[in-house]
């Protein structure tokens, strides 16, 4: 029999696919242009907020959502490399880099995105109080930052296709409903300690969220709106 364990809450959940919406959205937007660009914007503030909602969540979230478990040290990336690490529940090491790396693009392209200006249709809410040398600077940063946000995206789906099609694991169901599946031949690739480590995923944990989430779009709603 299976052992079923919950590595990702229903936070986490939900910000890994209502970012891929507003990604979705804000690239879609960006490529057609002109009154889209409104749009552009409001996917914008809305990765803005996800995403500080995640860096949150990354340091007072349940166990698989926390920084502190996934963070590789060099040890543990260069034992990963040579194939003498455990298997893990959550993120490897390779892929809590590439998570690490999206969060910090998305949240550069975001705050770039409040400051530029493409002389166009949009204009951030905060570009009016930068000069134009500064707002033409983010706006330059905010278009090529796009590029490298595009390349970790393909990394992000070519690391699923592989761990799908060659290794064998389905890396999208747990992210659907939360658990993965071990199957009692499987467990001595795990560590003990990580068998017994599922993540809290109860009201109050999704009490916690929702009200973080809310503060933070509060927050950023009052940034852009009032200025």
């Amino acid at each position: 029999m299976k052992k079923i364990i919950r590595i990702w809450d229903l936070p986490i959940r939900l910000f890994h696919w209502l970012l891929v919406i507003c990604i979705i959205g804000s690239i879609i937007s960006v490529n057609i242009g002109g009154n889209a660009m409104q749009w552009h914007g409001y996917f914008g503030y809305s990765i803005f907020t996800l995403v500080l909602f995640r860096i949150v969540w990354g340091l007072v979230g349940s166990t698989h959502a926390r920084f502190a478990n996934f963070i590789p040290s060099k040890t543990t990336l260069l034992n990963h490399l040579s194939g003498k690490s455990k298997a893990v529940l959550g993120h490897n090491p390779l892929g809590a880099l590439s998570v690490l790396a999206l969060i910090l693009a998305l949240l550069i392209q975001t705050i770039t995105g409040l400051f530029s200006d493409d002389e166009i249709a949009f204009q951030g809410p905060l570009a009016k109080y930068l000069s134009e040398a500064a707002v033409s600077i983010f706006s330059e940063i905010h278009e090529a930052n796009s590029g490298l946000i595009y390349g970790l995206i393909a990394l992000h789906l070519a690391a699923i296709f592989y761990y799908q099609k060659i290794k064998g694991e389905n890396l999208i169901k747990p992210m659907l409903v939360g658990d993965k599946e071990i199957d009692p031949s499987e467990e001595a690739k795990y560590s003990p300690t990580d068998l017994g480590q599922a993540s809290k995923d109860g009201g109050l944990q999704r009490g916690l969220a929702l009200f973080l989430l809310s503060v933070i779009a509060v927050v950023v709603g009052y940034l852009i709106t009032s200025s």
